[in-house]
C-alpha cells in the first residue's frame, strides 16, 4: 500500500545482503508493542566522519541525530516549524546582533557529565562556525556567546545576523557536543567524531566496517517516555537493488533515501506487510542542477546558456528518469517552500529548434559532423538518477549540435574535478534546500569561494549584483525585506542562468508495516527516531 496523501506526480516531498555477522543476521528480532526490539535498516554508505556538528551532511545525520542532538528539531506543527530539543525557546534582538538561547535542565551527556550552556558556546565557537561546512555561513558573524548560567546561551554577532535564518537553520547547523570530549585535541582527528558520544535517545555501540552501525537505548534519555526501541542497527548495503530483497525477506524492517530504487516501487508496495511512503523529507528538498564552467569561452555566453535550457525537456526527466517522483524545477528555490518561494522568473520552455535557432544566430555554426562544439559532462555519481539524468543531458546536447563527452569518476574524484581543479565543462549535482537559501543554495552562484568547497560555485560566475543581493540579505533582519530580496535573487539567477535547475525531489521510505511513527516530521529520517515503535 502507499501511505501519503502526496500523489506520485506532486511528490516532493541474498548473498549480497550477508554482510552482517552471521549471528547478527539470524538473531531473532525482537518486535513487542508498543516498545522495545531491534529495528535494522538499510545503509548505503560509510561516511568518514560520523560528527555532525563537523559535518551537516544527510549521510551523517541518518546515524549520528539518533545519538547526537540540536537544539532543534523541524516539525509538521510546531512554532515555526520546529519542536524543541536541546534549547526550549529562543528569541533573536530586534537589531538581529543576539540570539538568546533557554536550553533543556536534566540533560545528561551518554557518559553520565551534565549536558549545559558551556557545550552549546563550545560547539558554536569551536566546531560549526569554524569548521562546519554549513555553519561556517550561518554563524560567520559569531563573535562570542555568554552563558550567564548553566541553562543560558546568548550568541552574540558582529554584524546584524537574521533571526529567520538562525530560526530556519537550527535542525540543520546545531548539533551539539560535549566540550569535555572535545576540548584541548585537534577537534578534526578527535576519536569522538566517529565514537560519539551524546545526549539523544541512542547510544553510539558499536562500528563493524562493511557490516554495520549499531545503536542502543540511552536509558536516562530526558524524554522519559522514549526510546521505544532498544536497538537500531544500520546494516551496511551499498547495492540499492538489495534493500528491496532484503525487506521482502525480512532480514531489515526499513529502507529510507529511496534505497529501494524508483523502479521496484510499484511492485514491492503490493507485498504483503510492506508499506512505501513519500512523507518525511519536506525539509530535504533536492535539486537537481546542471552546473556550468564560465571559463569555458561558449558557456560564458547566455545565448549558450539559454539555448542549453531550452534543449532540456523537464517534464521528460520528471516522467522517465524519476518515474514522476519529482517535479520539474522553476529556479534555485523549491516550491515546496513557500516562504520564499516565487513563480516570477524567466521560463526555457523544451523548444530544441529555438535553440538551434539561438545558436545559428550567435555565430556557433554546425561544423561537417554536426557538432558546434564539444563539452566535457560529469554527472554525480551519488544516485542512480543524476548518472540517468546524465546520459539525457548528452542526448539532449547532440540535438542542438553539442558534442558531450559523459566523464564518470567515483564521489571522491568527482568532487576533486569539479569543485576542487574545475576539470568539467557541465555538471550534474544534486545539491539539497535546507529550508532557508542562505543555507547550502545561494553558495551556489555566489562568487569568492575558496576551491576545495563542494557543493559551491566553483565554475568561475560572478555576477556583483547577484552577490550584492546575497551579502543584504544575510544582514537583513527585517524579515519581509530579506524575503522579497531572495525572490530577486531567484528572479536574478534564472535570468542568467550560472548554473540549470532542472527537477526537485524528495525521497521514499519503504518499510515493514511493523514499523510505526514513520515520517512524522519533515526531517524524519534523520531525526532522533525516539518514538519510533515496533509492534507484533
Amino acid at each position: 500500500m502507499i501511505v501519503s496523501s502526496i500523489s506520485r506526480r506532486t511528490l516532493m516531498k541474498g548473498t549480497a545482503l550477508l554482510l552482517a555477522s552471521t549471528a547478527l543476521a539470524r538473531q531473532t528480532l525482537a518486535q513487542t508493542a508498543p516498545g522495545g526490539g531491534r529495528l535494522v535498516v538499510a545503509a548505503d554508505s560509510e561516511p568518514k566522519n560520523l560528527n555532525p556538528a563537523i559535518v551537516a551532511s544527510n549521510g551523517v545525520f541518518f546515524i549520528a541525530s539518533k545519538v547526537i542532538e540540536p537544539l532543534a528539531e523541524a516539525s509538521f506543527d510546531g512554532k515555526d516549524g520546529l519542536a524543541p530539543r536541546l534549547a526550549t525557546s529562543w528569541e533573536g534582538s530586534a537589531d538581529g546582533l543576539s540570539v538568546t538561547f533557554k536550553l533543556r535542565d536534566g540533560v545528561t551527556w551518554h557518559d553520565g557529565k551534565p549536558f549545559t550552556s558551556v557545550d552549546v558556546a563550545f560547539s558554536a565557537l569551536n566546531i560549526w562556525k569554524p569548521l562546519q561546512n554549513l555553519g561556517r555561513l550561518v554563524f560567520a558573524n559569531l563573535e562570542a556567546v555568554d552563558t550567564p548560567d548553566d541553562y543560558t546561551a546568548i550568541f552574540r554577532f558582529s554584524k546584524p545576523t537574521p533571526f529567520q535564518l538562525i530560526r530556519n537553520a537550527l535542525p540543520v547547523v546545531t548539533s551539539v557536543v560535549a566540550k569535555h570530549i572535545f576540548d584541548g585535541s585537534d577537534i578534526a582527528a578527535n576519536p569522538g567524531n566517529n565514537k560519539l558520544v551524546g545526549t539523544g535517545p541512542f547510544k553510539f555501540a558499536e562500528h563493524r566496517p562493511g557490516e554495520y552501525y549499531r545503536l542502543t537505548r540511552n536509558e536516562n534519555y530526558w524524554d522519559k517516555d522514549q526510546p521505544k526501541l532498544d536497538e537500531i542497527v544500520f546494516r551496511v548495503l551499498p547495492d540499492r537493488a538489495s534493500a528491496g530483497a532484503a525487506l521482502e525477506a525480512g532480514e531489515i524492517q526499513l529502507a529510507a533515501f529511496s534505497a529501494v530504487p524508483l523502479a521496484d516501487l510499484d511492485r514491492i508496495s503490493k507485498v504483503d506487510g510492506i508499506k512505501v511512503i513519500s512523507k518525511g523529507y519536506e525539509a530535504l528538498t533536492y535539486q537537481l542542477v546542471v552546473e556550468i564552467n564560465h571559463r569555458r569561452k561558449e558557456l560564458a555566453d547566455l545565448r549558450v546558456r539559454q539555448a542549453i535550457a531550452h534543449a532540456i525537456d523537464k517534464k521528460f526527466v520528471v516522467d522517465t528518469i524519476f518515474l514522476g517522483y519529482a517535479a520539474a524545477a522553476t529556479g534555485p528555490v523549491p516550491k515546496n517552500a513557500p516562504e520564499f518561494y516565487t513563480s516570477d522568473v524567466t521560463t526555457y520552455d523544451f523548444n530544441p529548434a529555438a535553440a538551434n535557432d539561438i545558436l545559428d544566430k550567435a555565430g556557433y555554426a554546425k561544423g561537417a559532423d554536426g557538432s558546434r562544439f564539444k563539452l566535457k559532462l560529469r554527472p554525480a555519481p551519488y544516485f542512480n538518477e543524476t548518472r540517468q539524468f546524465g546520459d539525457y543531458l548528452r542526448q539532449a546536447l547532440a540535438a542542438i549540435g553539442i558534442d558531450a563527452e559523459i566523464i564518470n569518476a567515483d564521489a571522491a574524484a568527482h568532487q576533486k574535478a569539479v569543485y576542487t581543479d574545475h576539470d568539467f565543462d557541465l555538471a550534474v549535482a544534486p545539491p539539497v534546500f535546507r529550508g532557508d537559501p542562505a543555507i547550502s543554495t545561494t553558495i551556489l552562484v555566489q562568487s569568492g569561494t575558496p576551491d576545495g568547497v563542494p557543493f559551491s560555485n566553483q565554475g568561475g560566475y560572478a555576477n556583483p549584483e547577484l552577490d550584492r543581493i546575497i551579502k543584504q540579505a544575510s544582514e537583513t533582519v527585517d524579515t519581509a525585506t530579506r524575503t522579497d530580496l531572495y525572490r530577486k535573487f531567484q528572479q536574478l539567477v534564472v535570468a542568467d542562468l550560472p548554473l540549470i535547475n532542472v527537477a526537485e525531489w524528495g525521497f521514499i521510505t519503504v518499510a515493514r508495516d511493523t514499523v510505526l511513527n514513520v515520517a512524522n516530521n519533515p526531517r524524519w529520517a534523520i531525526s532522533n527516531w525516539g518514538d519510533t515503535v515496533l509492534q507484533s
